[in-house]
């Protein structure tokens, strides 16, 4: 991990602010992810901007902007919370769209089954009311680098 990546992690967690960490992220600027934690739990947020709709009619939002936000959200969650040495990389990622994102906030909650050393299986889930009522559920898979043992 580099040094200015350990740095933002730690002043982070320290700080509860993740949003120079996610500032850092190209797309999770462009798209505007938040994230707070509440207790040991992350919560991210996905503000509704006009730049990210899809459907102008309905209005709804970009399918590709909610799997880009659910898809960050799993990998900064691993950064976060695994002490991984290095940003996890995508292995694998399965979405199931249950229904249309309206033009309105969206939050994301991601849950960790680490399996072994090296890999890392998150489900994802995305809301807008009510975490009920889900708008998309998502499996992925991430390779995530071993901490040096000394």
């Amino acid at each position: 991990m580099s040094e200015d990546l350990k740095l933002l992690l730690e002043q982070a967690h320290q700080q509860g602010d993740y949003g120079p960490l996610l500032q850092k992220i190209p797309y999770a600027a462009l798209i505007g992810i938040e994230c707070s934690r509440l207790g040991d739990e992350l919560l991210f947020r996905l503000p509704a901007n006009k730049d990210n709709i899809g459907n102008p009619l309905l209005p709804a939002l970009h399918g590709g902007v909610i799997a880009g936000f659910m898809e960050l959200a799993a990998a900064v969650h691993l950064l976060i919370f695994t002490g991984s040495p290095g940003v996890p990389k995508i292995i694998d990622f399965s979405l199931d769209y249950l229904r249309a994102g309206q033009f309105r906030d969206t939050f994301a909650r991601c849950q960790v089954w680490r399996q072994g050393r090296r890999v890392a299986n998150v489900a994802i889930t995305a809301w807008q009311s009510t975490a009920d009522e889900p708008i998309a559920t998502a499996r992925a898979h991430f390779k995530i680098e071993e901490t040096p043992t000394p």
